[in-house]
């Protein structure tokens, strides 16, 4: 903790260390090869031990968390278990790097739902995004052009969009849920510990978890959890607070684009050319949501 305590006064490097730890996530899950609810369950699951000591660590010195933050935890934790079994099919129907460029529509889809439901002000340029994104999206799909990747590109985009809207809502509550800047553990933990149980209900209740573990499958999750569960997305939580929305937003598009070119590298996965246009499309379309002049200056 007193190591990550340094980052503190780094969020953008945190970000950025964060983006590329979790671009990893999709070809963790996609080498585990389990279904979707096992994988959601699990890299939760494995996590929650070494996240409880962390969390108790901050507890001891910062004293416990209010209410309402836990409150927020644990909303956070039940769209962030919707958002990993969506992720989950998505990448078994579409690949592990065109889901994740999939769920990361989130970065226009925040403002958005910033904009209806906090009453934040929302910038022209994000409403003018949507088209844009939307168009990518359709090239992903397939319906453009011939020879798309996956075993179902249609349904692969369905569970990608709603990825990214449950991926939104998590976004929303997690910064408000973090709004003591000292104690990223405790949020993740409370987050990833309801999202493990719900992932479990939701399993049973579809039929789609094993309590079992398997190998060499578990190695990997096991991977997936200590990588981008823990060490990930603690960087994440210290950078999300403490950088604009919009910033943090940009420098997260790391992780899509780095999760396209690890799939192409360790999986063989072959986009056609008008779905690698879609890529293309969506991430000039998150960029259009969130860098004005002034903020690409700052991002440069």
């Amino acid at each position: 903790m007193h190591r990550l305590s340094h980052l503190n006064d780094r969020p953008v490097l945190a970000a950025v260390g964060g983006a590329v730890t979790i671009a990893f996530s999709a070809i963790l899950v996609k080498a585990a090869a389990t279904a979707p609810a096992t994988a959601a369950v699990f890299r939760c699951a494995y996590a929650v031990p070494v996240l409880g000591l962390l969390a108790w660590l901050e507890r001891r010195r910062y004293g416990p968390r209010s209410r309402s933050d836990l409150t927020l935890s644990l909303v956070a934790g039940l769209f962030f278990a919707a958002d990993l079994i969506f992720w989950n099919y998505a990448i078994g129907d579409v690949g592990a790097g065109l889901a994740t460029v999939l769920g990361n529509l989130q970065v226009v889809l925040v403002g958005v739902l910033a904009w209806v439901v906090l009453k934040e002000r929302a910038e022209a340029r994000v409403f003018a995004a949507i088209p844009v994104v939307l168009a990518g999206v359709v090239l992903i799909s397939g319906a453009v052009g011939s020879g798309a990747y996956g075993k179902d590109p249609a349904r692969g985009v369905l569970f990608g969009v709603l990825t990214a809207l449950t991926y939104s809502v998590f976004i929303l509550v997690l910064r408000h849920g973090n709004s003591n800047l000292t104690r990223p553990a405790g949020t993740l933990f409370e987050t990833t510990l309801t999202c493990a149980v719900f992932c479990a209900i939701a399993g049973v209740a579809i039929g789609d978890v094993s309590f079992v573990p398997s190998w060499p499958s578990h190695g990997y999750l096991v991977l997936l959890a200590l990588g981008s569960q823990v060490f990930g997305w603690l960087l994440i939580s210290i950078s999300l607070p403490r950088l604009p929305a919009a910033l943090a937003s940009v420098l997260l598009t790391i992780q899509p684009m780095l999760s396209v070119l690890l799939g192409v590298a360790i999986f063989g996965e072959s986009p056609s050319a008008a779905q690698f246009a879609g890529v293309a499309v969506v991430i000039g379309g998150i960029t259009l949501a969130t860098v004005g002049p002034r903020r690409a200056a700052a991002v440069a």
